[in-house]
């Protein structure tokens, strides 16, 4: 191969590694994030994608919406709603940066909410808290970039939702505060006041009982010895040792 020919050859290898890393930068920028809409679920329920990133909310299971809070979306951006589906997708370009907060409309009262941030938090939606459920906060999502369903990342919101939970889809993390997970505590301390009841009855009953048996342990003891059977001296003998056993009972 002559030094001409080698440095075309060289030019043409260069130029293809240039154009197949720009293929693969291309493909990868026109990757859809997708949002799985589950059984009162957005998962991830926190999403940061750039400007002009186009995101599919693809249905998974019974009926749902993807339906942007009119007043929690950034200034001049476009809002979005999927209206209520069954099957399929819906997908939607976010343009304007900003934090994007959004819900299911038949399911909006049990908190299935989420947040997308475009590029940037910012907008009404940081002013204050969603007011149905619970999502991540724009900064937990900035920091890792997408937020499955139920990880605890720095939860913003209602937390009357209780939608944000821990260990995955579906789960609830208990914000009933005094609701049915009070009663393990209950009923361990009315148990604990009936085996004290029980020991205290006890020991009453175990003193009654041994100073009736201490009481007929004399009788027969004089018995023996009004009859005979013993001598004074073993009668004074076990006599000192039955009253002996009645003072410890009583300490």
């Amino acid at each position: 191969m002559t030094h001409h020919n080698r440095r075309q050859f060289l030019g043409l290898v260069s130029a293809g590694a240039v154009a197949s890393t720009g293929f693969t930068q291309s493909a990868n920028a026109q990757e859809t994030p997708v949002v799985e809409m589950g059984n009162n679920y957005f998962d991830p329920i926190g999403l940061r994608v750039d400007p002009g990133t186009t995101v599919r909310f693809e249905l998974a299971a019974g009926a749902h919406s993807a339906t942007a809070y009119s007043d929690r979306i950034p200034a001049g951006a476009s809002t979005f709603d999927s209206g209520t589906i069954s099957e399929g997708s819906f997908e939607h370009t976010f343009e304007t940066p900003g934090t994007y907060d959004y819900y299911c409309i038949p399911h909006k009262s049990l908190g299935m909410v989420g947040r997308i941030v475009v590029g940037s938090s910012g907008g009404p939606a940081e002013e204050s808290p969603i007011p149905n459920g619970e999502v991540p906060s724009s900064e937990a999502i900035l920091e890792e970039g997408a937020i499955a369903y139920g990880s605890n990342s720095g939860g913003s919101g209602n937390t009357g939702g209780g939608m944000m939970g821990s260990g995955g889809h579906g789960m609830m993390n208990g914000r009933n505060g005094g609701g049915v997970g009070g009663l393990p505590v209950v009923g361990g301390a009315l148990g604990m006041l009936g085996i004290l009841g029980g020991t205290l009855y006890w020991l009453g009953n175990r003193s009654s009982l041994q100073s009736s048996t201490d009481h007929s342990a004399k009788e027969v003891l004089q018995n023996r010895y009004a009859r005979g059977e013993i001598d004074e001296e073993e009668y004074r003998r076990r006599r000192e040792r039955l009253d002996a056993s009645d003072e410890d009972v009583s300490d």
